[in-house]
């Protein structure tokens, strides 16, 4: 009887079994999709419209696209396998013989018959190891008539150096295909470069695997999609030699990149022609071009940290730039893009130490631009025609270091404001003083702006706020400015709790029951205050009797009134979900939004966000009422020594005394202020 394994030798074989390379791991993905079909069967997503054939991942399989294009699954032998008449699936091994036998039997008979005519034959018939990079027929017949005229009328040497370079003199499986790294080739030892992507698939020399992995008794037969071509070229040295790049030239030489050009690794370059400096406007390309960081910017912006084949972009994919911002790399049918946008005149220009795409529109990142450039290009577009019609404009294209505060589009839905001295002063104080990022902000934080006013940060679980504009978006970092998009404009306070209230006329009825109550001071002080105010409305809504017993009894209008203060500021951007605040009276406070309303223990908000220097202020038509009602005291005694305040008291409101109703409450109220001071 056989002795198990040890545990730990039995963990080893399941590691190297699941370190697949990434083209083992959509071949088995193709064959369990296959596999209803028969043994060795693979599932193919074949490209409509074309002979483009793919194996499948799980992703593709569900998408059914490749680059954007529909796709149709076929059925049909996994390599190395053949079908038997009569038996389902492909049960059979293909026979092993040589390399050249094996070209003719995996659809290359092109190679084969080109090997035989360069002498060639002979030695991959012959004993040794060998790996042969072979070009489909299609790739051969896709050449133009002058490259493969070039080829077959001397094919002594040009063409047995051509297929010499496609092969390498020993036996490497897909496995050992590793992503960056190089083989030597057969001829002159000149370098084929590899790329193993994530996504399965194999490049060599930007040309991709078809049909991997078929062996023969000298070596391995590998189908590619494109006669392959000698490079001894690095980056630097073909933006050297390109006449479209000399533009690029320049500004590469201006910025001390040639050396990370023409230095070792593998490298992405989107090669802005001529062409796509030309479409920038003169002003910003002079000034890029005479700023060296937002030069290098520019530049580090279109090199991508990795190779990348055209080959291997069937789908959408984010990519890391030296920059150190990413790119959305696609592909739609044919052509690839760069953000959503076919731009790319020429792909796969082969590099020794990398791959060069020519892009036709240049690539400013946001790093390179000025605040005004970042804001009309965002959803705050409108902001940027505001601040030009106020002037502001020389703040936002300069050197200064500054934030901007730009509400987003759809708070002008109505039209843009009248700019005059208000609105420009407004204006300023949306430009905070010093160039900021949104993720350093910390609660209680203090900013100075254009308009000397002091803002504050408001830090909540659910959003960031300046005062009561929320960012709406993440923010946008330009060579000297921050582009923060904000929900609504921005309205700093202009004075405490009390001042705020003693200017509104809605509230005079509660500015006299606040100093009834003796709680103007406390409203007064620095603090962190959510006040929901009772309008002149929201008291005339009571009882009149019910109305008579609370500002006639200083403790129960104490209690009351604290109900409607909370001791940390809640602005509305911080509504989600329900709210609870703790009133300085003892009880909770619910605040929730609803239909884009504030509701305050279900009551809806008249006003939301009116700003003071110690809080934030909501106005609202009804008087709140605890849920448990207090034990009443005596009318005629102090509820608080703070009803001293009673003498300092302001003016009562002209308007409200008028008002019928409430002119009885208030001679009462003069009558016991004329008491205490007696």
């Amino acid at each position: 009887m056989a002795r198990p394994l040890p545990p730990l030798l039995l963990l080893a074989l399941g590691l190297a079994a699941a370190a697949k390379s990434p083209y083992q791991q959509v071949l088995q993905h193709s064959r369990l999709r296959g596999r209803q079909h028969g043994p060795n069967v693979c599932a193919v997503q074949k490209l409509i419209g074309t002979n483009r054939k793919y194996f499948t991942n799980c992703k593709q399989w569900y998408q059914r696209k490749i680059c954007g294009k529909s796709t149709v699954i076929s059925y049909e032998c996994c390599p190395g396998y053949e079908k038997v008449p009569g038996e389902k699936g492909c049960p059979a091994a293909l026979p092993l013989s040589n390399i050249y036998e094996t070209l003719g039997v995996v659809g290359s008979a092109t190679t084969q018959l080109y090997s035989d005519r360069s002498n060639l034959r002979p030695e991959i018939e012959g004993p040794g190891s060998f790996t042969i990079f072979a070009p489909s027929n299609e790739a051969w017949a896709s050449l133009s008539a002058e490259t493969l005229d070039s080829l077959v009328s001397n094919v002594n040497i040009e063409l047995l150096n051509a297929l010499r370079y496609h092969m390498v003199d020993k036996r490497v499986l897909t496995d050992d295909l590793k992503h960056g790294t190089t083989l030597n080739s057969m001829y002159q030892n000149l370098p084929i470069q590899i790329h193993h992507y994530p996504n399965g698939i194999v490049t060599v020399n930007c040309a991709r695997l078809l049909k991997a992995d078929h062996h023969a008794t000298n070596g391995v037969v590998h189908v590619i999609d494109k006669v392959i071509a000698t490079t001894t070229n690095t980056i630097q040295q073909i933006i050297e030699t390109e006449d479209s790049l000399e533009t690029l030239r320049t500004a590469v030489a201006a910025s001390d990149l040639s050396s990370l050009l023409e230095s070792e690794g593998q490298y992405t370059l989107l090669a802005p022609t001529n062409e796509a400096f030309e479409k920038i406007p003169r002003e910003t390309l002079n000034r890029i071009l005479g700023d060296p960081e937002a030069l290098r910017d520019l530049l580090n912006h279109h090199i991508l940290k990795s190779a990348m084949c055209a080959e291997a972009i069937i789908a959408g994919l984010t990519m890391e730039t030296l920059e150190g911002t990413t790119l959305d790399v696609g592909c739609s049918g044919e052509e690839l893009t760069l953000n959503g946008r076919p731009i790319i005149a020429n792909k796969d220009v082969l590099a020794t130490n990398g791959v060069v795409h020519f892009v036709n529109e240049l690539l400013i990142p946001d790093s390179a631009k000025t605040v005004f450039e970042l804001a009309q290009e965002s959803e705050v577009s409108k902001s940027t025609d505001l601040f030009r019609q106020a002037g502001l404009s020389s703040h936002l294209t300069g050197s200064e270091r500054v934030t901007l505060l730009a509400p987003v589009n759809n708070v002008f839905k109505d039209g843009l404001p009248v700019i005059d001295s208000n609105m420009r002063n407004l204006l300023l104080n949306h430009i905070v003083k010093d160039q900021l990022s949104s993720k350093y902000l910390y609660h209680g934080q203090k900013l100075q702006t254009l308009g000397d006013k002091e803002l504050r940060v408001f830090v909540y679980r659910n959003n960031l706020c300046i005062e009561n504009a929320c960012i709406a978006a993440h923010d946008k970092r330009g060579r000297f400015g921050t582009l923060f998009s904000v929900d609504k404009m921005l309205t700093p306070p202009t004075g405490s709790v009390m001042d705020v209230l003693k200017a509104d006329h809605r509230f005079s009825t509660l500015v006299a029951a606040i100093q009834s109550a003796g709680l103007t001071e406390n409203l007064n002080r620095p603090g962190t205050f959510t006040v929901f105010a009772p309008t002149n409305e929201a008291f005339q809504a009571m009882p009149q009797g019910e109305l008579n017993k609370l500002l006639g009894n200083a403790k129960e209008l104490a209690n009351i009134l604290k109900f409607h203060v909370a001791d940390e500021i809640l602005v509305s951007g911080a509504v989600n979900a329900l709210v609870r605040l703790k009133s300085m009276q003892g009880d909770k406070l619910e605040v929730s939004m609803k239909n884009n309303i504030i509701h305050i223990n279900k009551e809806p908000v008249a006003e939301s966000d009116i700003m003071a220097t110690n809080g934030v202020i909501y106005a609202v038509n009804s008087v709140l009422q605890p849920q448990a009602s207090r034990p009443q005291e005596r009318g005629d005694e102090p509820a608080d020594p703070a009803l001293e305040i009673f003498k300092q008291a302001s003016a009562l409101s002209k308007v409200s005394q008028r008002n019928p109703r409430l002119a009885p409450v208030y001679s009462r109220i003069l009558a016991r202020m004329k008491e205490n001071s007696g």
